[in-house]
């Protein structure tokens, strides 16, 4: 009898445990939040991006040729196809909008190509730009060095990237022809990653890659997501989508990050994209994650888009600058400013361009 007792007591403690849990992780989620469109004037969907592919991340050179992934293929996340990904550009200085896909060099496994976060890099010297893209061939991850052709719209591919500590990237951000800052989303690169996000495991780092060293950069995030840096090139930003916040760290000359503050977005953030001129945030983001875990065409994920302004201030400011309830675009994970306009990707869906002018800061 008295064993009975005890397992019964060990199971009651277990499910509250559980329970709690639960309970936490979809608050995590934003599970309950209600969604209440706010959107922005004039705003077309961008043919021949979208639909099956997604548009995960982009980045946008000087001049306005921005630079997109697409087919990202995760763990757990609905896919319409699984078919390899590609990469794009696409000339914001031209009316017609029309993305072109990059041709890449033979010699590279095309097959195996599921791009995530990518980032630029451009050698002052010589003007070549550096294309750094996370790739997850077999949901492994690693990274891929590309010299980027605008001439004949083709990537060379340079170099692949593999290393322990580059176990589950989710984004990156380049600092050299070969060096990078990268984020790992979670810890645990098997099943027991959803147990890792249940319990909430604060075990995601951001680590620093170069030809000489490799090393932990920083770590303590529930889930650490988009990365970027300041134009000065002084700090990094890192998201950390479950933990609702923006980090804004000092980068060391031994390559080592110091937390200095850390910004609450009310939101899930996603990509992080920087202003060059004037140093704002800009973040596509999810505001309601339990819908984009557990898609229902009739309750369908939403996106958010959210400004940051003045971050290394006492008091920075954010701001919702687009909100959609999944009917219009599902699923935002990246989003950025180009001369009175503002682009929006998604994870899976649709891309849209939309009209800045009558948003105020």
């Amino acid at each position: 009898m008295g064993k009975i007792l005890i397992v019964t007591a060990i199971a009651g403690v277990l499910l509250a445990f559980l329970g709690e849990r639960y309970m936490t992780f979809r608050t995590k989620l934003m599970a309950s939040r209600d969604i209440i469109s706010n959107h922005l004037p004039n705003c077309v969907y961008i043919k021949g991006l979208g639909k099956e592919y997604g548009s995960e991340d982009l980045t946008i050179l000087p001049g306005g040729l921005a630079l997109i992934s697409t087919g990202l293929k995760y763990p757990n996340l609905r896919r319409l196809s699984d078919d390899p990904g590609k990469i794009y550009a696409l000339n914001l200085e031209e009316g017609n909008l029309k993305p072109v896909e990059l041709k890449i060099s033979r010699g590279f496994d095309l097959d195996s190509f599921f791009p995530h976060g990518i980032s630029t890099f451009i050698d002052e010297k010589d003007q070549t730009v550096y294309l750094f893209v996370v790739n997850h061939p077999d949901f492994k991850s690693t990274v891929e060095i590309f010299r980027f052709v605008e001439e004949d719209s083709s990537l060379t591919h340079l170099k692949t990237i593999e290393h322990e500590l580059l176990h589950s990237v989710n984004d990156i951000v380049a600092v050299g022809p070969e060096s990078f800052y990268a984020t790992n989303d979670h810890y645990f690169t098997n099943a027991l990653f959803s147990v890792e996000y249940m319990i909430g495991l604060a075990l995601c780092n951001v680590v620093y890659y170069s030809p000489e060293e490799v090393r932990e950069a920083a770590a303590g995030f529930y889930s650490a997501n988009g990365i970027n840096i300041s134009p000065d090139k002084k700090h990094l930003y890192v998201g950390d989508v479950f933990d609702h916040v923006v980090h804004v760290l000092e980068i060391q000359e031994n390559k080592t990050l110091v937390p200095l503050k850390k910004v609450d977005v009310g939101t899930l953030p996603d990509n992080i994209e920087v202003d060059s001129v004037t140093g704002d945030l800009w973040l596509g983001c999810h505001p309601n994650a339990w819908r984009l875990l557990r898609y229902d065409p009739e309750n369908p994920p939403g996106s958010e888009v959210i400004q940051i302004q003045n971050i290394h201030s006492e008091k920075p400011t954010v701001t919702k600058v687009y909100v959609d309830d999944g009917h219009v675009i599902e699923g935002s994970s990246v989003a950025t400013p180009y001369k009175g306009k503002l682009f929006i990707g998604t994870m899976y869906q649709k891309a849209i361009i939309c009209d800045l002018k009558q948003h105020r800061n």
